[in-house]
């Protein structure tokens, strides 16, 4: 099903987004048919009906507790058709961090041919901006978990995971877009730190060949280029002498690094003149002088690392080239080189059924009837059985491909600051981020977290940063910080602090360095996937805090009230 070539692709890509409401009533009525005799379905009576109208009039929007209970009897094995007519082959299980549970997403076989299409549409999309990437190869950080079971047996994984153990992902047919550094053994391997020590021992031998470098998130990319610089000496030595480290004990990816180590001296010299530097601005360049860009996503609340990519890369085009979850793959960016504040992903309508529930209220929309300039959260019918499922993202629309709507992350739903009638969301608080971090003038935030201080009287927001390096700003800086963020946070927050006094000063945590990479090691011992890792922008968990509060350098407040008037601010 995958597209074979540049032009069937793009040709593909215009057929589908010239008739997207026409296939997308074809995906539909394909829906309901095959899992007409679901419980689930049974339960609305449609009557064997499988155009919009009726199943708009019978079917509710879905939430995954709404779904709970269903999804924990094919989890213990009940084998009947629950919400899918064909057999759940696995389940797809949501990122951990980004909206506080690991929800059980229902996956089929057939999925996979959906999203084999989406991921071959992606090189021909590219090859129209960057011109020979088959003559080259990637250096991706991708790394698996662990695979939980099911009371039933069946599988329970990130979705990523799933992908690179399946048959497609490791037979797959040779492809000179698609050359990897990274052997599939390293990729495979359970253990994320020999994993990244093999691949970036790959990516290094393989230095001059790297034409695009990435990973999942920005976070990974950051976090690979962190532990290059924490572990270059050992790297070096191992290129050196040419031997498999005593480090790698799991056995295949022993064996695959015996056939392709060979002692380089020059590359190992090279290596620990580049590292030694002084500074590690343009790095990744340095190291990799052929990349073209970076393949990441910068979007949602991965923006804030764009100025910590842009100092190890030297400004390298960040390319965030699809839009996808556990839940289902969405879409695409048909113009993946442009800047991260421009990034929209255009919906593929043959991928699932979309609708979307206008911001502020309203009825919902179609897809292809949405509104440019209106903010949606999108809803999604699947094939595997999901119903109206209130996915929890929360999508800007931008513009059209064709009939197709183009759309822009926001932001996901319901994360919020709130220590009275005020509600911060995570834009809103990376916004103030951003501005007061402007301040600092000898530093950056590699990190931040937050959190809403009520043991306090008023309540007040407690914002943790990690800065590079680890060091302190001079007197008065941070103090400076936190008023630029109270400046930049919502009218209901700055009335709260400067008018009704229920807010109290906005405070800063500095943090040691290296906290939010025990952070994240935190969460991954507790079942959080690599792949879909991310800081939580606001944390709760008493652990969580005490293991931050624990690690607190210096602490500093707002010096006085931010400005406010009853006047809006536009």
């Amino acid at each position: 099903m995958a597209a074979n070539s540049t032009a069937t692709a793009l040709q593909l890509i215009e057929q589908m987004t010239r008739n997207a409401d026409a296939v997308q009533q074809r995906v539909l009525a394909e829906i309901l048919a095959q899992n007409s005799e679901t419980e689930y379905l049974k339960g609305f009576d449609l009557g064997g009906a499988t155009d919009r109208e009726t199943f708009k009039s019978k079917i509710p929007m879905m939430t995954y507790e709404d779904i709970q209970p269903l999804i924990q009897r094919i989890a213990n094995g009940d084998r009947s058709p629950i919400l899918s007519a064909r057999p759940i082959s696995e389940f797809l299980t949501s990122s951990g961090t980004s909206a506080g549970e690991r929800k059980l997403m229902p996956s089929i076989k057939e999925e996979w041919d959906r999203r084999q299409l989406l991921y071959s549409l992606l090189m021909p999309v590219m090859d129209q901006y960057v011109k020979g990437l088959d003559k080259g190869k990637a250096l991706n950080f991708y790394f698996i978990k662990a695979e939980t079971k099911t009371p039933s047996g069946l599988l329970a994984r990130p979705v990523l995971t799933s992908y690179y153990k399946s048959d497609l992902f490791k037979n797959r047919p040779a492809d000179p877009f698609n050359v990897y550094t990274s052997p599939n053994e390293a990729i495979l391997c359970e253990d994320n730190s020999q994993s990244m020590y093999a691949q970036m021992l790959c990516g290094l031998y393989d230095r001059l060949h790297v034409l695009r470098l990435g990973a999942v998130f920005a976070s990974g990319l950051s976090r690979a280029i962190t532990f290059l610089r924490l572990n270059w000496k050992h790297l070096s030595h191992d290129i050196r002498t040419g031997s498999v480290s005593p480090k790698f004990t799991d056995p295949p990816l022993r064996e695959c690094l015996a056939r392709i180590m060979r002692p380089d001296p020059d590359l190992a010299d090279f290596i620990t003149r580049e590292c030694e530097k002084d500074t590690w601005e343009g790095i990744v360049t340095r190291i990799w002088p052929n990349v073209k860009y970076l393949d990441v996503i910068v979007t949602g609340a991965m923006a804030q690392y764009i100025r910590t990519l842009d100092y190890y890369s030297g400004g390298l085009p960040k390319a965030c080239t699809m839009y996808a979850s556990s839940e289902c793959y969405f879409g695409l960016n048909l113009k993946p080189m442009c800047d991260p504040s421009e990034v929209s992903y255009t919906i593929m309508p043959n991928m699932g059924y979309f609708e979307f529930l206008p911001i502020g209220g309203g009825e919902l929309v179609e897809l292809a009837a949405v509104e440019v300039g209106k903010e949606y959260e999108i809803l999604v019918t699947t094939y595997s059985g999901l119903c109206r499922y209130r996915v929890g993202d929360i999508l800007r629309v931008t513009g059209y491909h064709n009939s197709a709507p183009q759309f822009r992350f926001v932001r996901r739903k319901n994360v919020l600051l709130s220590v009275d009638a005020d509600k911060t969301d995570e834009a809103e608080l990376q916004a103030a981020v951003e501005k007061a971090s402007e301040i600092l003038t000898k530093t950056s935030v590699v990190e931040y977290t937050s959190y809403a201080e009520t043991k306090t009287v008023p309540g007040h927001y407690v914002i943790y940063w990690e800065l590079m390096g680890g060091g302190a700003p001079e007197e008065g800086v941070m103090e400076r910080c936190c008023l630029a963020m109270e400046e930049e946070l919502n009218a209901v927050y700055r009335q709260g602090r400067a008018a009704d006094g229920s807010i109290g000063a906005l405070e800063i945590r500095l943090l040691r360095s290296g906290t939010f990479e025990e952070l994240m090691d935190y969460a991954l011992s507790k079942g959080a996937s690599i792949n879909q890792y991310k800081v939580p922008r606001c944390v709760t968990s008493a652990p969580i805090l005490e293991l931050l509060d624990a690690r607190v350098v210096s602490s500093h407040f707002s010096p006085e009230a931010p400005r406010w008037s009853p006047e809006r601010r536009f």
